[in-house]
């Protein structure tokens, strides 16, 4: 039930009550009667303001004036109503553009800034690089390649000449010399099994011990190849994405040398098995010759017009063969940057790889349309061809015994080939969409490594799988054996290089 004001009959706003005569009232009416008269309006009694009650009531819904109840007071109402409702809308809109304007600017600030910062951090980059070069730090040198028109007068790095010398008597005597002492001290070995050999038991119980992640840079991850030192194989070689070849010893986990010099990724290495020199090719089409003690380069061979993708080193130590997708293999000079005799593929297709046969008188090279073609070095012949492959040749390798090879392509299996018989004697087919990426025979002939999609070691004769590690995150790109098989290291596009063997 509504309140009724006493004195004006109408629904106070702010009603209250007169303790006198139990009446209400609107406050602004009875404050102002009390001013006037001192009494109570309905019986006449004294009152103060100060008496007076106020009453909590709800809020007064008013009824719409006489003028909003006809439909054209209601449209001229709404009218009003629409009109602001579009001035408060085209306010808004102003308002978003002027947002949009600064976030805008502010992005471009922002994005100008990051531009500055990255820029910096490159030229810092550079200069803690050529820093290193003037000073390196102990135990870790960092070697940046000098320029070919500079290097012969800077310090001995021979440049190639542009035409080949030839392979003369005296070489190729060297190389039938070497030839004959190898095939006899095979022969006096025998099939007796090297003092200290892992057995195949050990090897199936080999875990991995180490992992070194930051032997490369982590802005180009990835390592594409890798070698050990035959002498001690604690001494690691590696190549990747960086454009550098890394010297790594596994014993003492440092960095020995960080070798910079290629324009392009660093795709083969090899390192010698009696000095501290390291060999390196890339697509750049140059191989590069590096002096480890010295810190140095002593050559750069510019045998090839493509990118080099195959390189091996002669028993003596001396010479490099090299491939190339410019269908050429090359006979190099490591001692003088000199190449000696550079050949055609004979049916003109691009090559992928090659490996000397252990005697150095032959040696075998893959080509991009599945061949495995092997060559007489003394001839610069090619004298005979195993079929069977498809797709381009990954990798191949000569067993120590000097009768089997083991060879690899696109199409997920490892074929083994008998060099006296010229045919293939077995074929290890791998996991469907399996990818094989290098092969290495240990220095006895007894096992073989596959690195690709995983890390396999098999028992030669057998071809048994002995072990198979997982523990890469990405393929593996280079597998080899340590001394005597009692470790094996593999590098992978995961960045990392993993030793295995017994804990």
């Amino acid at each position: 039930m509504a309140l009724c004001c006493s004195l004006s009959n109408e629904v106070p706003e702010h009603p209250v009550v007169s303790p006198v005569s139990g009446s209400v009232f609107e406050r602004r009416l009875i404050e102002k009667y009390i001013a006037d008269n001192g009494v109570d309006p309905i019986n006449g009694k004294e009152i103060t303001v100060d008496q007076l009650i106020e009453i909590k009531a709800p809020p007064i819904v008013k009824p719409k004036v006489p003028s909003a109840t006809s439909i054209p007071a209601v449209l001229k109402s709404l009218q009003d109503e629409w009109d602001a409702v579009m001035l408060n809308s085209f306010t808004l809109r102003q308002q978003l553009q002027t947002a949009r304007q600064e976030l805008s600017h502010a992005l471009y600030q922002h994005d100008a800034a990051c531009r500055v910062i990255a820029r910096l951090h490159k030229e810092v980059s550079t200069a803690r690089e050529a820093l290193a070069t003037l000073k390196p730090h102990t135990g870790f040198t960092a070697v940046t390649a000098p320029s070919v028109a500079t290097s012969a007068e800077a310090g001995g790095v021979a440049a190639q000449p542009i035409e080949a010398a030839g392979l003369t008597p005296e070489i190729i005597s060297q190389l039938q010399d070497k030839a004959t002492v190898l095939t006899q001290e095979r022969k006096r070995r025998g099939k007796t099994v090297p003092e200290g050999l892992a057995t195949a038991e050990t090897i199936k119980g080999y875990k991995i011990l180490a992992s070194h992640p930051a032997l490369h840079s982590a802005s180009m991850p990835g390592i594409l190849t890798m070698d050990v030192h035959s002498a001690d194989t604690s001494h690691i070689l590696t190549g990747g994405n960086d454009r550098c070849a890394t010297v790594f010893n596994k014993d003492t986990e440092q960095v020995v040398a960080v070798l910079k010099g290629h324009t392009k990724k660093v795709t083969k290495v090899l390192y010698h098995p009696e000095e501290e020199v390291a060999i390196t090719a890339s697509p750049d089409a140059t191989i590069r010759v590096w002096n480890i003690t010295s810190s140095s380069q002593s050559a750069i061979i510019r045998a090839h017009d493509g990118p080099v993708t195959g390189l091996s080193l002669h028993a003596t130590g001396e010479y490099v063969l090299s491939t190339s997708l410019d269908q050429h293999w090359a006979f190099s000079d490591i001692r003088v940057g000199r190449l000696l005799t550079k050949v055609v593929d004979t049916d003109g297709n691009p090559l992928t790889t090659a490996q000397f046969h252990p005697d150095g008188l032959i040696f075998g090279t893959g080509t991009q349309d599945s061949q495995i073609k092997i060559w007489d070095l003394k001839e610069q012949s090619n004298v005979a061809n195993f079929p069977g492959h498809s797709g381009p040749i990954a990798a191949l390798s000569f067993s120590e015994n000097g009768y089997y090879l083991a060879t690899a392509a696109e199409d997920s299996c490892v074929k083994l080939w008998d060099l006296r018989k010229l045919k293939n004697f077995k074929t290890i087919q791998l996991d469907e969409g399996y990818e094989v990426k290098d092969l290495c025979f240990d220095q006895s002939g007894t096992y073989l490594a596959v690195a690709g999609t995983d890390v396999r070691v098999y028992l030669c004769k057998q071809w048994e799988t002995l072990k198979t590690f997982n523990d890469h995150t990405a393929l593996a790109m280079g597998v080899r054996f340590g001394n005597h098989a009692q470790s094996v290291a593999s590098v992978s596009m995961d960045r990392t290089l993993k030793i295995y063997g017994v804990e």
